[in-house]
């Protein structure tokens, strides 16, 4: 028989309480840390930012991202910037990574990923300072397609930001600029993810697919040299972060490969406001997400797509003077009125 206890217990998390950020605490704001549950019973970790003059009920947000990504990187600095800007923010570690729970770590899965997310909004819905009728979510990255996954499901969500955006299910099926998109090819990935599976049972233990690429391998692309320096280097490296170091699972992102997560973003009746470089190697996720989720949708009057010109990929993660953040004000400040 489940008791009630069972329902609400949280794992205990070993949280760090220094800061370790990769970018300055901001004084205009209260810092903390928090954990929530999800429905499959993972103990997920965040950071809550609140503004100091906080008065009333707040407009909240959740934020989530890169993929394989940490709140300690371009998710906390977007949290804590909007919380200067008047909103009760959260930043969190997706399941099985960072400090978050989950065993094993370093997997991934569209179903509960998207309902990490959804498990934001249950946290943010019940807090003293937070309007349960006024939350919203930005994904970045990975998490842009997991966000407008979670709209697309979601009724309490009233606005959600995509920024600079993968389709994580379109790049794992499909390859880079769906180079890969054939049943031939799907075909050897699977069976070498299959393989894998094997090895890894015989092991005991999940194979590291390895990080960003350190040192570079001559011609990389430059997406490539564009990840590196972001995760690699002073700017952006963070010591829990998959993309800094040994990355995801081998097998960790096998399911996306035939878990398509955009199919029903057309049905998105709240607002969304998709963002991305002009210059970015990924810009084609957006350009596409937001052409299938405005096609025959009745709703497609508070959808947007705005394109950043001249920035790349990894502009959208740290850099102040090319991230939108007056315009994310106004639309989350729009869309939650």
């Amino acid at each position: 028989m489940i008791q009630k206890g069972d329902l609400i217990m949280k794992k205990e998390l070993d949280l760090t309480q220094e800061w370790d950020k990769t970018f300055p605490k901001s004084e205009k704001v209260n810092h903390r840390k928090v954990t929530f549950r999800n429905r499959y019973g993972i103990t997920l970790a965040a950071d809550l930012y609140e503004p100091k003059e906080a008065a009333g009920k707040l407009a909240a947000l959740a934020v989530c991202g890169p993929f394989g990504a940490v709140k300690e990187q371009a998710a906390g600095l977007y949290a804590q910037t909007m919380a200067e800007r008047g909103f009760l923010t959260i930043a969190f570690d997706p399941s099985f990574t960072g400090e978050s729970g989950g065993i094993p770590r370093y997997m991934a899965s569209p179903d509960i990923n998207t309902e990490d997310f959804q498990a934001a909004v249950d946290f943010l819905s019940v807090q003293d300072h937070a309007d349960p009728e006024k939350i919203g979510i930005i994904g970045i990255c990975g998490w842009g397609g997991m966000a407008l996954n979670a709209a697309a499901l979601d009724t309490r969500i009233k606005a959600t930001v995509a920024s600079t955006m993968y389709d994580m299910t379109r790049v794992n099926a499909k390859g880079y600029f769906d180079a890969e998109d054939s049943a031939d090819i799907r075909y050897e990935k699977k069976k070498a993810l299959n393989a894998q599976r094997i090895l890894d049972y015989k092991s005991g233990s999940y194979a590291p697919g390895g990080g960003v690429a350190d040192p570079l391998p001559e011609g990389a692309p430059f997406y490539v040299k564009d990840y590196h320096d972001y995760y690699k280097t002073r700017r952006g490296y963070h010591a829990r972060s998959l993309n800094s170091n040994s990355g995801w699972n081998v097998t960790g992102c096998m399911s996306f490969m035939n878990q398509p997560i955009l199919q029903y973003t057309n049905e998105i009746r709240s607002a969304v406001l998709i963002i991305h470089g002009e210059k970015a190697h990924s810009c084609y996720f957006s350009k596409d997400a937001y052409a299938d989720m405005v096609k025959d949708n009745p709703y497609a009057d508070n959808k947007e797509l705005m394109l950043i010109p001249g920035a790349v990929h990894t502009d959208l993660y740290d850099r102040l003077d090319v991230i939108p953040f007056d315009k994310m004000e106004e639309f989350f400040h729009r869309a939650l009125e």
